[in-house]
This record gives C-alpha cells, sequence and structure tokens, in this order.
C-alpha cells in the first residue's frame, strides 16, 4: 500500500455495489446447482444427511437473493426522511439471512430427530462419493471469494453468507465421512451425524444474530482504528490531544464522527477554523470516515499557576480506578472556577462518581465551583 493510498478509506459505493451484486448472482447459482445435485444423491442413497445439506445450500441461495435485495435498497439515495441514506437496511438483510439459516437449523434438528426414532439404511456409490467430495471443493471456493468479497467491501451480509458457506463446506465434509465410515463398517451414523450439524447450522445462526444485533445497536469501535485515528489528528502540530472520539455507523463503509481537541488558548478563530478543516480532510483520505464536529477546549499555555493546578487535578481524579483520563481542563482564578472532563469507567454510575470527585475537588480548591463532564469509555 501506498503512503498516498487511505488505509481505512471505504470502497467507492458503485464498486461496491457491483462486488455484492456480483457475488450474490455467483451464490446463487452455485448453491442451486449444488442443492440439485446433492438432493439427486441423497434421495438416491436414502441419505437424510445429504438431503439436510441440499436443504442447507437452497437457504444458502435466498439468502443471496436477500443480499442482493437489501444491498439494492441500501444504496437508494437519501432523502428527506433519511437524510443520512438508507445503509443499514444492509444490517436487516444481514439479520435475515441469519433468520433463514437458523431456520434450516431447527428444519435439519427436526427431520434428524425422525431419523433417529425411525433409521433408515443409507446406500452409497463410489460416483456419489465423488460428486460430494467435489462439491466441498466448490463450496470450499466459494465460501473464500464471498467472505473475501465482503471484507473487501465492508458488506455485513456478504460476510455471512462467505461464513455460512463454510459452514457448508465443513457439513458436506462430515456426511463425506459418514459415508465412508459407512462403506466401511455398515454402521450408519446418518440420523447422529445429521442432528450434530443441525446444531451445528443453530448454534452459527446465532452468532451471526447477535453480530448483527449489535452493528445495529452500535458497538464499541475498534480499538487500533480508534487509536489510529487520535494519532493522525495529533500529528497536527497545534494539537495537545485528542479526546471523546464517537464513531455512528449508518451502514457498512458510512461512518460519521465527532471528537475534541486540545489546543493552545492563544490561538485565533480564523487559525482553529484552517485547523478544522485540515483534520477534517485528513481523516476523511485516511479513514473514509467523516468528521461532523470537532469540539475545542483551549489549553492555559502561560498561567503556572493553572498548569499546576491541571497536574494537582488530574493526580488526585486518576487515583480512583474507576477514572481512566482527564482532559479539556479549565480554571478561572478570578472567578474562582474549575472545569474538566473525566473519562468514567462502566464499573461505576456516572453521578455518583462526579459527585465524590467534585467534593474531593473541592476539599484541594476550597472556594471554587467545579464543574465536572463525566464521559463514557467509549473508545479506547
Amino acid at each position: 500500500m501506498s503512503e498516498e493510498e487511505p488505509q481505512y478509506a471505504s470502497v467507492p459505493e458503485n464498486e461496491r455495489n457491483r462486488a455484492v451484486f456480483r457475488a450474490g448472482y455467483v451464490g446463487i447459482a452455485t448453491n442451486i446447482a449444488l442443492a440439485g445435485v446433492k438432493a439427486f444423491i441423497g434421495l438416491a442413497a436414502n441419505s437424510i444427511s445429504v438431503v439436510l445439506d441440499a436443504v442447507n445450500n437452497m437457504s444458502d441461495a435466498v439468502s443471496s437473493v436477500v443480499t442482493i435485495i437489501g444491498t439494492k435498497f441500501a444504496s437508494a439515495e437519501a432523502d428527506m426522511d433519511h437524510p443520512l441514506g438508507h445503509g443499514r437496511i444492509e444490517y436487516l438483510a444481514a439479520l435475515t439471512v441469519a433468520g433463514l439459516i437458523l431456520w434450516a437449523g431447527i428444519t435439519s434438528l427436526i427431520e434428524s430427530a425422525k431419523k433417529i426414532a425411525e433409521p433408515v439404511t443409507p446406500e452409497y456409490s463410489l460416483t456419489a462419493l465423488i460428486v460430494i467430495t467435489v462439491t466441498i471443493l466448490v463450496k470450499i471456493a466459494l465460501s473464500r471469494y464471498v467472505k473475501r468479497t465482503g471484507l473487501r467491501v465492508k458488506s455485513t451480509s456478504l460476510v455471512a453468507a462467505g461464513t455460512d458457506a463454510g459452514y457448508d463446506a465443513i457439513i458436506s465434509a462430515s456426511v463425506l465421512a459418514s459415508a465412508i465410515f459407512f462403506n466401511i463398517t455398515g454402521i450408519s451414523l446418518e440420523a447422529w451425524l445429521g442432528l450434530l450439524i443441525a446444531l451445528f447450522i443453530i448454534r452459527s445462526s446465532i452468532e451471526l444474530i447477535t453480530e448483527t444485533l449489535n452493528d445495529i445497536l452500535g458497538k464499541r469501535t475498534d480499538a487500533a482504528l480508534s487509536k489510529d485515528i487520535k494519532t493522525a489528528i495529533k500529528e497536527e502540530p497545534q494539537v495537545m490531544g485528542a479526546y471523546d472520539l464517537y464513531i455512528f455507523n449508518y451502514g457498512p463503509g458510512l461512518d460519521y464522527a465527532t471528537v475534541h481537541i486540545e489546543i493552545p488558548d492563544t490561538m485565533t478563530a480564523h487559525q482553529i477554523d484552517q485547523l478544522e478543516r485540515k483534520i477534517t480532510v485528513s481523516i476523511k483520505k485516511k479513514f473514509g470516515i467523516i468528521l461532523t464536529g470537532i469540539g475545542i477546549y483551549a489549553v492555559s499555555s502561560g498561567d503556572t499557576e493553572i498548569m499546576v493546578m491541571r497536574e494537582k487535578v488530574s493526580e488526585a481524579v486518576l487515583a480512583h480506578k474507576y477514572a481512566l483520563g482527564v482532559h479539556g481542563f479549565f480554571a478561572d482564578l478570578k472567578e474562582k472556577e474549575i472545569a474538566f472532563d473525566a473519562v468514567i469507567d462502566f464499573s461505576i454510575d456516572k453521578r455518583e462518581a462526579v459527585q465524590e470527585l467534585t467534593e474531593e475537588i473541592v476539599k484541594l480548591y476550597p472556594g471554587f465551583t467545579v464543574r465536572i463532564s463525566p464521559d463514557c469509555h467509549i473508545t479506547d
């Protein structure tokens, strides 16, 4: 990667949509073909596990259709009612895909239980075993292609489909192993294997549902990304610190953010305006994230007494385990005011922490009005 190339930048929307549609069409065609072949072999061999594998492939084909439809709706232009676009529809598509996988798992579980109650002896030919082997290789290739595409274009639904395809390859490999074992020993593990496959499918679907719900609800920003963004901001010589980074996701590859920075109190409004514009352009280029707001903390750079106060207050606050950071320190000696932000851990009620810290700082500086703004530990 060259120095000029954005490390985290999003793939252009048109290119992204083409990649998703292409992967979706490949998934539909491949899964329908695999489902047809496996259904024929499963019925001919009287194998419930192969038939269930075919059903699972058909659910994958339906998942690809849902992915394409979801991406189509998600790429719709922003409008008056949805000014930030429709990107989150893709998460709903991923949730639908996960629901279909769950349905396939529950159906497989029921059918396997029936076969355990009423066992049926399968008959595997050499041709059937060879075909199953080929379908496994095809499924592995499909999984790698779809998942890699999903990661490249930041498509949650594609990543889910690719992950599911990988699970399918494992399932098919288990079916193949069971068939070979039966041909050698005459012992059928069909129904029990079908049961294990069903439980495996159900587990994977629950994991996908949980992951997608986290995307919808809003999850913690990746620690490495948070650190890299703050480091990039602090590369500007006037920036003394970067804090309170909030990233808001409105769909795959569509991120907005706000941040607070500390700068010298000697900077003019014109200089601050230039700095904010420069930072906004830099973060968009490097990370593909749109900074919608940059809050300013003015740091006293010439008053030694205030600098000493800052050090003492920070030391007192950080002595508490639940206090993770202090920034935005402000002091007015004439008006006897102290104000700052304290990053509070989730292990304690913020109001309780603020009250305790306020009382402690007032003891340090009697007669001063102390205002503490609690910040959530939302990013590292």
